[in-house]
């Protein structure tokens, strides 16, 4: 039964996607072995609005809306954007932390000549280096772990994290974010031929996959400690990347996977065997991530979102995500900003 599933996994483009994230999976287990120490804010859930559905937001109960903590958009150079623009020659690159293997938001597409990256995140990372270093290919890429994000801007391995990653409180006790560039929610991922139907009680004696540093792995745990999901649900050891659940999805090395709406949408069409269960039970909001006092940047990033928002943001996400999330991209769009009035 698992041969047959795997091998049903494995077909077309998501079949050549998921073969070279079984390599990649042994290789990051390898590569990961000296990166032991997580963050604080790992793993955490912030509040941000109103449920999706009947679901609840994600919630840390002393933290409210953490996507409004965010300074307010600016033009001006500061420290940390004059130091990015002093680098010379090759170097005058944006750095910037993204994903590699998730489909239609940060991946390299074996079809297309040279590979290069692309999706979602890609565009507004092109936007931010076209704005601030005046041409969008002044980027250097860093494929960046699910748990390493918060590291890699912490110790100025990269400028800025563009990695859908949600904000969250205590998130924010680690690194500042930009305001939301897309709203999205927790599901359930499981095989079509699955019993599961969402996130709800028949996760019971279920093996749930989750990616370190995740807000899906924050949410599962707390929801668990708290008996809001069945005792008996078994939370699988995380992996470091967020695709490493798909794959052990598809090995039958678990029963259903536990991630952000959009990427879910986006491995379910990778994989024809697999879909979404049920409705989202959060509501969450990506940002980008920056280092705490690089407040000039994250102003210039705001301003920068201001203008894509309106000019931009609609022809990636028809381009990029409107095959898998659907053409209307109403439920996807980020509200509209609000801003710290000091800082």
């Amino acid at each position: 039964m698992r041969v047959r599933r795997v091998r049903s996994g494995l077909k077309g483009w998501g079949g050549v996607g998921a073969m070279a994230a079984l390599c990649a999976l042994a290789l990051s287990f390898v590569l990961l072995l000296p990166w032991t120490t997580r963050s604080p804010g790992d793993g955490a859930t912030g509040r941000a609005g109103q449920g999706v559905a009947d679901g609840t937001p994600a919630a840390d109960a002393a933290c409210k809306d953490p996507e409004k903590r965010t300074p307010a958009p600016s033009t001006a150079d500061g420290p940390t954007i004059a130091a990015i623009k002093a680098r010379q020659g090759e170097k005058r690159k944006l750095i910037v932390g993204v994903d590699q293997n998730s489909y239609r938001w940060g991946y390299r597409d074996p079809n297309n000549t040279g590979a290069e990256l692309e999706g979602f995140d890609i565009d507004l990372v092109h936007r931010i280096a076209q704005d601030i270093l005046g041409d969008p290919d002044a980027v250097q890429f860093k494929a960046i772990p699910t748990n390493q994000r918060i590291p890699a801007v912490q110790e100025g391995r990269v400028d800025m994290v563009v990695r859908t990653m949600t904000i969250s409180c205590a998130r924010l006790d680690d690194v500042a974010f930009s305001a939301p560039y897309f709203k999205t929610g927790q599901q359930v991922l499981a095989p079509k031929s699955s019993p599961i139907t969402g996130y709800n009680d028949t996760l019971a004696r279920k093996k749930v996959c989750t990616a370190t540093g995740s807000t899906a792995n924050g949410k599962l745990v707390e929801d668990k400690d708290a008996g809001r999901i069945a005792s008996s649900v078994v939370i699988a050891a995380p992996v470091p990347n967020q695709l490493d659940c798909l794959v052990r999805l598809q090995l039958g090395e678990v029963d259903a996977v536990v991630t952000d709406g959009a990427l879910a949408a986006s491995q379910a069409a990778q994989d024809p065997t697999v879909e979404l269960k049920g409705a989202a039970f959060t509501t969450e909001y990506y940002g980008v991530a920056m280092k705490k006092d690089a407040t000039d940047l994250v102003r210039r990033v705001n301003q920068i979102l201001v203008q894509y928002r309106a000019n931009g943001w609609q022809a990636s996400y028809d381009k990029w995500l409107s095959a898998t999330l659907g053409s209307d991209a109403t439920t996807s769009r980020p509200p509209a900003p609000q801003y710290l009035t000091t800082g």
